[in-house]
């Protein structure tokens, strides 16, 4: 199914008026609401939900789902703390945990395209046995004190004057999104990952490799869980078993508030960007408001998620009723 362009692009526009209307709505409410320092620390606050949602966002591109994103990024975050605890470098027990992550994801996407099996299925039986996997590392949090983190708070950042420092987190942020689009429109991977999500058995019918871009989506939506990990970990300093519960639907919420459909082919990284931005500002309203129930963060995001599922499942019938109308009539 081949959506029309100006509906393609419709919900990643939405999101972008929704988020110039709450940034306009809170800078006229609040006092210092829509300065350049607020922003920075949003994008530092939510930076590893968005790095996980670049992974995330291939997967749905695809037509797929992954629901083991917060069991990875505890698991990264145990892994982490527990081998620096035993002496290892920072850097050396990064790459460990990238590594695992990455042959995690993959290892879910076989079991997905070899078996047949739903990815909704697998990648909840994935997110159960990481989590498990947490506590046979750590039972218990653990903290890091090593001065490799003290180094790159100090150093990796960037001041821009006035009180706005854009910290190490938002550049990974702002570098792993970058690095997405970049895949996912001037690759053919990227290509291949659009075409899958839009129509499989075309895909089929063209060449594309289905079995393996699907695996490899798997495996990049691992390796960007396990970098959100890391910088779920400099931003805590510690490594938590128990954390990270329930992260990985906030992590779909905003690729779906971007713009991506559920049903694959449809969407863009720029989009989970934008989404991962509007949870962070309905959080910051309702932080600077200051006697609102913090519930309603979860009421608005709720209700955000209807309205645009409610639009993509418009622009799938605005999509259906376009490829029947250039379809030819059959000759009686």
């Amino acid at each position: 199914m081949r959506v029309p362009f100006s509906s393609r692009h419709l919900p990643m526009l939405t999101a972008g008026a929704i988020l110039v209307a709450l940034l306009v709505f809170g800078g006229l409410r609040y006092d210092h609401f829509a300065s350049l320092a607020n922003v920075f620390n949003l994008l530092g606050d939510y930076s590893y939900v968005g790095i996980a949602g670049v992974g995330a966002t291939f997967v749905v591109l695809s037509g797929g789902i992954d629901l083991s994103v917060g069991s990875m990024i505890a698991f990264t975050a145990v892994l982490m703390a527990d081998l620096v605890a035993r002496g290892w470098h920072p850097l050396s027990a990064a790459l460990v945990c990238l590594v695992a992550c990455t042959f995690m994801g993959a290892a879910m996407g076989w079991l997905i395209c070899f078996f047949a099996l739903p990815a909704f299925m697998v990648t909840l039986a994935g997110m159960f046995a990481i989590r498990a996997a947490c506590f046979l590392v750590r039972e218990q949090s653990v903290g890091i004190d090593h001065p490799f983190f003290a180094w790159t708070a100090r150093h990796l950042e960037l001041d821009l004057g006035g009180g706005a420092v854009l910290p190490m987190r938002s550049l990974l942020l702002l570098a792993t999104v970058a690095a997405g689009v970049v895949v996912a429109r001037s690759t053919g991977f990227g290509r291949n990952v659009y075409a899958i999500g839009g129509h499989e058995r075309s895909a089929r019918m063209m060449g594309v490799p289905v079995v393996a871009t699907r695996i490899r989506v798997h495996a990049l939506a691992g390796l960007c869980s396990s970098l959100a990990g890391l910088v779920f970990t400099m931003y805590k300093q510690s490594g938590d078993p128990t954390s990270a519960v329930g992260l990985e639907l906030s992590v779909i919420a905003s690729v779906v508030i971007g713009g991506t459909l559920l049903s694959g082919g449809v969407g863009s990284v720029q989009g989970t960007l934008l989404g991962v931005l509007i949870l962070g500002v309905i959080r910051l309203l309702i932080d600077f408001q200051g006697n609102v129930n913090a519930a309603w963060t979860s009421i608005s995001i709720g209700l955000l998620l209807l309205v645009f599922i409610c639009l993509q499942r418009l622009i799938v019938s605005i999509g259906n009723r376009a490829s029947q109308q250039v379809l030819p009539a059959r000759k009686p």
